[in-house]
């Protein structure tokens, strides 16, 4: 199957799941989706500098984004079109059109330039998206990529769970396998290899007894 269908084949399943789960997407995540806010809270982007995310959903990281660094300017992709409908509704209710660019693409392989007309990133964020896309790797792999010189990635999705009680894990995963999420417990040593071969340092911590995992790259950092 060439690059093109799968990325076809990749929206339609989105779309197809989401049409109708947007409305209620934000309500319902905000319970279980943890450490996002932490996530944009540690970000500390330039003076004007760019943020994007990566499986930017519904628009609301982008929001929270916008509000929280003023003076950044902020970019979003989905391969969703059913989400970015909801996206596009969210920000111009927010406010926020002239300060919050968004755009459908395949996250494995997006070009930011063709998309935005940036050559790079100063900051790129992947909220609780790896875990929902099969072919992950590349999303990581392409987010490296297109990282400013001194730009930094930043991750937050589920964790390998490995402090979690048995019978909590089992119904946590049960449930998760019915919205095709697939938690990576691999994450971080996956990141350090794609990281290495970019010169990129990275770090990974875990939340919640593993619940989540936060995960940075950082370009430029010795």
């Amino acid at each position: 199957m060439s690059a093109a269908a799968r990325s076809g084949e990749a929206a339609g399943l989105m779309d197809r799941m989401y049409r109708h789960q947007r409305h209620i997407y934000d309500a319902s995540r905000k319970f279980y989706l943890l450490g996002r806010d932490g996530m944009i809270a540690a970000l500390d982007p330039p003076l004007g500098g760019s943020v994007l995310e990566i499986g930017c959903g519904t628009g609301r990281n982008l929001i929270k984004l916008a509000q929280t660094y003023p003076n950044a300017v902020c970019y979003g992709l989905d391969v969703s079109e059913e989400m970015l409908v909801t996206a596009r509704r969210n920000v111009e209710r927010a406010g926020l059109s002239h300060r919050i660019t968004l755009a459908q693409a395949d996250a494995t392989a997006f070009d930011p330039q063709v998309l935005f007309g940036l050559g790079g990133f100063d900051r790129i964020v992947i909220s609780y998206a790896l875990s929902m896309i099969p072919p992950w790797q590349g999303v990581v792999a392409q987010a490296l990529r297109t990282l400013a010189p001194d730009g930094s990635l930043h991750i937050v999705d589920f964790g390998d769970q490995a402090g979690l009680p048995g019978p909590f894990k089992a119904v946590l995963n049960r449930w998760l396998t019915l919205f095709h999420v697939t938690p990576r417990p691999d994450l971080g040593e996956t990141l350090d290899a794609l990281a290495r071969a970019e010169g990129v340092r990275a770090r990974t911590t875990r939340l919640y007894r593993g619940y989540a995992v936060h995960a940075v790259a950082e370009r430029g950092v010795a």
